[in-house]
């Protein structure tokens, strides 16, 4: 049975159509579009999760939610192999890590500098403060990658293919180009990748490539 992917317009489910393509597992796309008022997601997907929020993924039955769940059912689905966790300790504990990060300590203060963005003047006294703290995380990023290649070590994994989101709103929203050249060069090499263009053809648009 294929695969379900209710992918929301620009958001972390474009990080599920990706692993899909690079794990080459069949699946298809029911899309649902923000409200342009508000840009939240619409009611409809309040009737696939309670929660009403995206990415989740249909498959025999289940309906799974949150990005690093369905990452690691995908892995175990597609039986391991390259995108799993290498054969090494510490390569196997940086991708548990970076698996954890990206949403629990990165995606915060990304999300904090959207919505201090979006409140204009009344926001100004608390943006140098989220500013910092955010660049706290993006130096911290960048000498990460300076140490290898790739998130958990020298080849690409799904850790990085979690890591994408925030480190795209971190480009956009903190407008990085050429500030920390180690991320934008694995920004480039990613959104190079054919599995990563593919799933650009399918989900549509996405603000962050």
């Amino acid at each position: 049975m294929a695969i379900i992917v209710h992918h929301l317009e620009n958001s972390r489910s474009q990080r599920v159509l990706w692993l899909l393509e690079e794990l080459g597992l069949p699946y298809t796309v029911t899309r649902y579009e923000r409200d342009r008022k508000t840009m939240l997601a619409p009611p409809e997907l309040r009737k696939i999760h309670p929660l009403g929020k995206s990415p989740v993924i249909e498959h025999q039955g289940r309906i799974i939610a949150e990005t690093a769940t369905i990452i690691e059912y995908l892995i175990a689905l597609a039986k391991g192999g390259p995108l799993g966790p290498p054969e090494d300790s510490d390569g196997a504990l940086r991708w548990r890590y970076f698996l954890d990060y990206a949403e629990g300590s990165l995606m915060p203060p990304m999300l904090l500098a959207l919505v201090i963005g979006k409140m204009g003047p009344f926001g100004w006294p608390a943006r140098s403060f989220v500013t910092k703290f955010a660049m706290t995380h993006i130096d911290y990023v960048e000498a990460e990658l300076s140490q290898r290649a790739w998130f958990a070590g020298p080849e690409f994994t799904a850790a990085d293919i979690m890591m994408s989101f925030p480190l795209e709103a971190a480009r956009a929203r903190l407008k990085l180009d050429g500030k920390r050249p180690t991320i934008i060069d694995w920004l480039t090499r990613i959104h190079a990748r054919p599995a990563y263009q593919a799933a650009l053809a399918k989900g549509g648009p996405y603000a962050y490539a």
